[in-house]
């Protein structure tokens, strides 16, 4: 890895600390709160499945696959943000997987 001056280093830090509280955010909503809800939210349905179901049975599953791609992808922003990444390394990468 790189190395960066000290505040920089924080600032990374301290962004890729705040992403990951909301990725966890979102998994505890995902998979806690429509527990903790299913009653008010038994009259919404999916596929014509109770919504709380269809969350218990796949949807929080959905969500957490979702959110290792969108992880990824920002992930990925964040350290070519901050350099991590150099550019003619991230060029040459898109030109291979293309």
């Amino acid at each position: 890895m790189k190395k960066m001056d000290p505040k920089r280093a924080q600032a990374y830090f301290r962004l890729r600390t705040m992403l990951i509280c909301i990725y966890l955010i979102i998994g505890v909503l995902v998979s806690f709160g429509v527990v903790i809800a299913a009653e008010s939210l038994s009259s919404f349905t999916v596929m014509g499945i109770p919504l709380p179901y269809y969350m218990g049975s796949q949807g929080a599953v959905i969500t957490f696959i979702a959110l290792l791609f969108f992880n990824a992808i920002i992930s990925d922003v964040v350290d070519k943000k901050f350099g991590l990444i150099p550019k003619e390394q991230s060029d040459q990468d898109q030109a291979v997987n293309q």
